[in-house]
């Protein structure tokens, strides 16, 4: 399931309060530094499928051939929708999607992230929280 015109806001337990930049750990990227670069690199330039494709490619080291197969493959089970992703939830980062369900990251201390809160047209969705109640 994808989006369209949306907010994914940060969680509401998340400890920032300004979004941080997730880095690699021991020279593997991390989920969250995959989406991050991405994202921040090509904003509404990728739907949350790509991303999320893109992102198993790059992290498994897997070449892009006989990628329509792959891809057919990686969707067959279901994936979690970006509510779930570390960026809202550890890195302070909102995910919005435009009228296509392209996606973009807002720091959730920005202007921008503000704005979008603001916008009655947008629908607004919270980051899945790390820990229940």
């Amino acid at each position: 399931m994808s989006y369209k015109n949306t907010l994914i806001t940060i969680s509401e337990d998340s400890k920032v309060t300004s979004a941080k930049v997730p880095v690699a750990k021991n020279d593997k990227p991390t989920v969250a530094s995959i989406e991050y670069d991405l994202i921040k690199n090509s904003p509404y330039k990728y739907t949350q499928d790509d991303i999320q494709f893109k992102t198993y490619l790059i992290k498994n080291q897997i070449e892009e051939i006989n990628v329509d197969e792959l891809r057919e493959q990686f969707f067959s089970k279901p994936k979690a929708c970006f509510r779930a992703s570390p960026l809202v939830k550890n890195y302070g980062w909102g995910i919005h999607y435009d009228d296509e369900g392209k996606v973009a990251i807002y720091d959730v201390d920005s202007e921008t992230y503000q704005q979008l809160l603001d916008q009655d047209e947008i629908m607004k969705v919270k980051g899945m929280r790390s820990k229940r109640k």
